[in-house]
């Protein structure tokens, strides 16, 4: 089972407007919707997000994207850092250029062991 896409959706147009980042993709449920055409990069990404949800019963996953974001907010200062730097985001942007990962390499949960590079220091 994989998310269904809506393609050149106004949906992530919309969220770009409150989010402090371009928006390319948006993952909820079983639904993605993407800004333009869904190039690979960007489906592999997102379907990433999409088995995230799914493993914490969709809306658990975004009330810890929330406090993750939050808590990343105080520890970075930073908005995007406070995006970038979350577990869940770290595992779709490292893995977003393997075709494999989703579907082959993926193990439940992935996501966790991102957890300590959340609080790497980087360059702001």
């Amino acid at each position: 089972m994989l998310p269904i896409f809506f393609e050149n959706s106004r949906i992530p147009k919309i969220l770009s407007k409150i989010a402090p980042f371009e928006v390319g993709g948006f993952a909820f449920f079983i639904f993605v919707w993407t800004r333009g055409v869904a190039t690979p990069r960007l489906r592999n990404h997102e379907t990433t997000h999409w088995k995230q949800q799914l493993e914490c019963l969709f809306l658990p996953q975004w009330i810890l994207y929330g406090l993750w974001w939050l808590l990343l907010l105080a520890y970075h200062r930073n908005t995007y850092l406070a995006y970038r730097m979350s577990p869940y985001e770290i595992e779709a942007y490292d893995n977003q250029d393997d075709p494999t990962y989703n579907d082959q390499v993926r193990k439940p949960f992935a996501w966790v062991k991102y957890i300590p590079r959340s609080f790497e220091r980087v360059k702001k």
